[in-house]
């Protein structure tokens, strides 16, 4: 099995995640009140999905009790969780081998539903979820004027 594909999606997870960090943060406060909870809002269900899954694949509970904040996180703290999360994902595949990429886990969703996926299924959710809601972030930087960061894979590869 060639496991490069994993270890290139969760890195470019990274790199997007990174780059869109750096533009909401340089011009947060050029959104209007509702954008920015709505900017937050975005960010942080991406990154409790992130931990929920992160929790799943190391054999953890977790406390978490819907797919996003009880409490919406202020914009500095938030991004620092997510520097250490993607850190995390883009780490994790070299910790497995092969074989692991297709070990099932079971465990339940956040609205009670069980669930089966592998842990390769699990990497690709994780990041295939993160650039669905990047877009919808990039929407509403351009809907305020604000040119949102390259995040195409050709991008990545490029830059790399």
């Amino acid at each position: 099995m060639n496991q490069e594909p994993y270890f290139q999606l969760v890195r470019f997870k990274r790199w997007a995640d990174s780059a869109l960090y750096e533009v909401v943060g340089a011009h947060f406060d050029r959104l209007p009140g509702e954008d920015a909870a709505i900017m937050l809002r975005i960010l942080d269900h991406i990154h409790v999905v992130d931990k929920i899954f992160q929790h799943h694949l190391q054999g953890l509970p977790h406390d978490f009790k819907a797919s996003r904040s009880e409490t919406l996180p202020e914009f500095s703290a938030l991004a620092q969780s997510v520097r250490e999360t993607d850190g995390w994902y883009a780490s994790y595949p070299a910790t497995l081998s092969s074989e692991d990429f297709q070990q099932p886990l079971d465990f339940t969703f956040v609205n009670g539903t069980p669930a089966r996926m592998r842990r390769g299924e699990i990497l690709l959710h994780v990041c295939l979820h993160g650039t669905y809601h990047r877009g919808n972030a990039g929407l509403l930087l351009h809907k305020n004027g604000i040119a949102p960061n390259d995040d195409r894979v050709t991008d990545f590869l490029e830059a790399a």
